[in-house]
């Protein structure tokens, strides 16, 4: 089933959600470089002030038939322009990430553009790839939502070639 998503500017109504939606265990081991207590609610809600402030940060709320579904945001990650997003647990398996991350990548001009990803996380290994990503690399980092270092792929999102006159 795939569901028509929404991308709209975050508003401070949308923090609560999210909040709730980091908490899900299995959202968190999946994902893996979540927060490193999420159900710290003051910590979440000071990151994304800072977010919200931080020039250069994109950041946008994932509806799918008005409810929020998520949130999907481009920032600097170690110097590289990076994309990341999350999905609630009820919209997994619908293409909402993909089609968000999709709509994403179209307002913003950023390239290339990285993405980072457990090696074990398929589905979400599936949606970069969907919009275009390729694997570019390999890293290992310690992984709040495990406890446990974890290998991951640095995914890169390429500008598009020029058309070559003909």
């Amino acid at each position: 089933m795939t569901c028509p998503v929404r991308l709209r500017p975050v508003i401070p109504g949308d923090l609560p959600i999210f909040f709730e939606q980091q908490r899900d265990p299995a959202a968190n081991r999946m994902a893996a470089f979540g927060a490193a207590d999420p159900e710290d609610r003051a910590a979440f809600m000071a990151r994304w002030d800072r977010l919200l402030k931080t020039s250069g940060v994109t950041a946008r709320t994932i509806e799918v038939a008005g409810d929020v579904a998520g949130h999907i945001l481009n920032h600097t990650t170690a110097g590289s322009p990076s994309v990341s997003y999350w999905v609630g647990k009820p919209w997994w398996g619908q293409r909402v990430a993909t089609q968000a991350l999709v709509a994403f990548l179209q307002q913003i001009a950023t390239r290339p553009v990285e993405a980072r990803v457990a090696k074990d996380n398929i589905a979400s290994l599936k949606v970069l790839q969907h919009a275009g990503f390729v694997i570019r690399g390999q890293s290992a980092a310690f992984a709040p939502g495990r406890g446990e270092e974890v290998e991951e792929y640095v995914m890169v999102l390429e500008p598009e070639p020029m058309a070559q006159a003909g």
